[in-house]
């Protein structure tokens, strides 16, 4: 078996068989050639099971996302071509056709890759690599390669040419304890760095170099660190968060990494684990600005100054206890906030629309005057994120729903007619954008209460508090009460088709107002049947409240839905 050439490994730890396919294994540990592996995705292991025997292996190993990277002793120019004969023509293994890849220096892309397949395994054959970086990119100059894949949904396999040592491309990487490598001889984890095991155990997040030195190569490690801490509930050492501070490294994040790399590291944290220590260690970490960067172009058109950036963690910290069924201060909250199944997307949209609360009723102007929502900028630009998860099309939606519901006290006659129809504006409630109107609802009740929190004293005023909690569970209740929980999904009684018939008329932009005043009207009489429907519209046109062919035609309340509807409704359906 070949050598490590620079000195053994400082800690060995046996792996269990199960990792890799078996013939997959075997093939690998006959050749010599093939000597090495290393896991990137190291995987979750939980602190609370130190010191359990038998136990750190296999939860090493449980991974959600694994990728392996395997050494190879000799490689030739062209990777890929030679890894495909080799399983074929030495090993007798059919392998796919094999693509290349050509090097691109102006790109930043040094080396040659191939890939083919192999078992329905994806592998990509490139060199090792040994990197240098210039002072503006985060991009390698230099690279020493080569062959990485995915074992469909478990991992990627890369295979190396014998350019760099096993020490060296340890040192290289992120954190000791993304630094492990795995021998397919001996089937042990060896850890080159000295500290890669340990840290796993004890929990620790710390850089193979010097932190300071490791940040400027590549600053995205920093943002890479928080993520890493805040999925499995790692602790930093204090010499990596005081390098994470330095304002020359929150510089280069701004300046060397590309806005794409920050929006993905971003989505992983809120759709992680514990979103709110993402938060908690950018906001402790005093990385909010460098993440959330405006472009310079458009601050000086900002309406007002964003607000202190720790209101980020005091929105996300107060989500979390609302949300919490362990005891609070606080109210519980009303069984209908929990009505509706809080999934991956749905959490993660909360807790970055959460992150944004210091942009919370900002607007920017663009080169036309037109004003815009500052958060609709920093997920656009900051984090060059669309419309997954509905983030740029859902956050701005959900505090434009929050100016909406405020205060939401309703009283008068026609408050089923307020209620349902605030329900049923735009921003509140949208399956187009993911809006629903319980989750816009308890946003709006969780930026009333950020509102509140004093910067200062870090603390929030708990009985304002617990009377804004009151007051939305009054609301929660009512909606209940007047069975108003399915209206926001409420289809017309009459179709824009019945109400042309009705009226006799051709259809146009009255339609819409019309159809309006038809939702006034069911929400006003939950029981009343289309005719009924009918002969009202017949006698409200007659008195001249609803017109055919003036779009502005109607009573007081007519008009399309349209985002701002919600607060008209309740100006008139009679706010106490």
């Amino acid at each position: 078996m070949s050598t490590i050439p620079e000195g053994n490994a400082s800690t060995t730890s046996q792996l269990p068989r199960r990792l890799l396919p078996a013939r997959v294994d075997e093939d690998l540990c006959l050749k010599q050639k093939w000597y090495y592996g290393f896991p990137i995705r190291y995987a979750d292991y939980d602190k609370r099971l130190k010191g359990k025997k038998g136990r750190l292996t296999d939860r090493m190993f449980a991974v959600e996302e694994d990728f392996y990277h395997i050494c190879a002793e000799v490689l030739p120019e062209s990777p890929g071509h030679e890894g495909a004969r080799f399983l074929s023509s030495e090993k007798g293994i059919q392998t796919g056709k094999v693509s290349k890849v050509e090097s691109n220096p102006d790109q930043s892309k040094h080396l040659e890759t191939g890939k083919t397949k192999v078992f329905d395994i994806e592998l990509e054959f490139v060199n090792l690599r040994s990197e240098e970086y210039t002072g503006d990119s985060r991009i390698p100059t230099k690279i020493v390669s080569g062959v990485s894949g995915s074992l469909q949904q478990a991992f990627t396999l890369r295979w190396f040419k014998r350019f760099g040592t096993p020490l060296e491309d340890a040192l290289r990487r992120d954190l000791t304890v993304n630094s492990l490598f795995y021998n397919v001889h001996t089937r042990k984890v060896e850890d080159h760095t000295g500290k890669g095991l340990q840290d796993l155990k004890d929990g620790i997040v710390r850089t193979p170099l010097p932190p300071r030195t490791t940040f400027l190569d590549d600053p995205l490690r920093v943002i890479r660190s928080v993520r890493f801490a805040s999925r499995f509930g790692y602790d930093m050492v204090s010499e990596l968060q005081d390098a994470a501070r330095d304002p020359e490294i929150q510089s280069a994040i701004v300046s060397k990494i590309s806005r794409e790399r920050v929006g993905e590291e971003l989505d992983k944290m809120m759709k992680g684990r514990d979103p709110l220590y993402a938060i908690q260690l950018i906001d402790s970490l005093s990385l909010h600005n460098a993440i959330f960067c405006i472009p310079p172009s458009i601050t000086p058109t900002f309406s007002q100054q964003p607000s202190h950036p720790s209101s980020s963690l005091a929105a996300a910290s107060i989500l979390r206890t609302l949300l919490s069924p362990l005891p609070s201060p606080l109210p519980p909250l009303h069984p209908l906030f929990t009505s509706i199944t809080y999934d991956t997307s749905t959490t993660a949209r909360l807790y970055l629309a959460c992150a944004l609360t210091p942009f919370r009723g900002l607007t920017y102007t663009d080169a036309k005057g037109k004003p815009h929502p500052v958060v609709e900028a920093a997920i656009r630009e900051c984090l060059k994120l669309g419309a997954q998860n509905h983030y740029l099309d859902g956050i701005p939606a959900l505090f434009a729903a929050a100016a909406v519901l405020r205060h939401p006290v309703f009283g008068g006659p026609l408050q089923r007619v307020a209620i349902g129809l605030v329900l049923r504006d735009k921003c509140v409630h949208n399956v187009n954008t993911g809006a629903h109107w319980v989750t816009s609802t308890l946003f709006a009740l969780v930026q009333e209460l950020a509102s509140i929190w004093d910067p200062e004293t870090d603390s929030l005023d708990v009985e304002r508090g617990a009377r804004l909690v009151t007051t939305y569970n009054d609301f929660m209740a009512k909606i209940d009460e007047l069975d108003l929980t399915s209206a926001a999904d409420m289809k017309p009684v009459l179709t824009g088709r019945d109400v042309v018939a009705e009226l006799g008329a051709k259809p146009g932009p009255w339609t819409g107002h019309a159809l309006a005043r038809v939702v006034e009207w069911q929400l006003a009489h939950p029981a009343g049947t289309k005719a009924e429907c009918a002969a009202w519209l017949k006698a409200e046109h007659g008195a001249g409240r609803i017109g055919v062919g003036d779009a502005h035609a109607g009573g007081p309340t007519a008009g399309k839905r349209r985002e701002g509807g919600g607060e008209k409704a309740k100006r008139e359906g009679g706010i106490a």
